[in-house]
């Protein structure tokens, strides 16, 4: 009998769990709407905003076959860790956790990957640069296209170092980020 997730090493879960991308999917929006209506369920005595984020909620570019979620969490402290303690009820596994952040991994088997595999982000409401990244992408064809190329680019490179890999794409994100979120502020100051 092989090793439990939760015995592995950094190395061993990279290469179990490799950096693939894959062309764009017309069962990612579907994939997203099942888990939404599962979350939903689960959480609906709580103020919860979900969003499909990342880049499988990017029209038409290459992406690792994994759903990202973000759930924005309107309240305090306790409803916070309330809506933790049910995400993992339906069998997400914490990955990470900070004072304001959670994150979840669903899909990660001894064996590898499962046949869905998503990624959950819990925040607290407001928190959700990624939602001005996802739009601008969605509205900028060029600059999807880049994202894409830097991505490919990095894939084989940082194959088996997830670290790596999203590290050498902060400096493009941060940048689109901060150009969407200047967009987005102009557009509501404009009459």
């Amino acid at each position: 009998m092989g090793k439990r997730l939760s015995e592995m090493s950094l190395e061993e879960l990279w290469r179990l769990f490799p950096i693939s991308l894959v062309a764009p999917s017309g069962l990612w929006e579907a994939q997203y709407a099942e888990m939404e209506v599962r979350l939903i369920s689960e959480l609906k005595r709580h103020s919860v905003k979900i969003s499909h984020i990342g880049s499988t909620a990017i029209k038409g570019i290459w992406a690792k076959n994994i759903i990202d979620i973000l759930i924005e969490v309107d309240g305090d402290e306790v409803e916070f860790q309330e809506v933790a303690r049910l995400i993992t009820g339906i069998g997400f596994l914490q990955m990470s956790a900070s004072e304001k952040r959670i994150s979840f991994n669903y899909g990660y088997t001894d064996q590898g990957f499962a046949d869905k595999v998503y990624h959950l982000h819990l925040r607290y409401a407001g928190d959700n640069d990624e939602l001005y990244f996802r739009d601008y992408l969605n509205t900028h064809a060029n600059a999807a296209k880049e994202y894409e190329a830097l991505k490919l680019s990095l894939w084989k490179r940082y194959e088996f170092n997830r670290d790596a890999y999203t590290n050498a794409k902060t400096d493009f994100i941060s940048r689109i980020t901060k150009l969407a979120k200047a967009q987005a502020l102009q557009k509501r100051e404009s009459p």
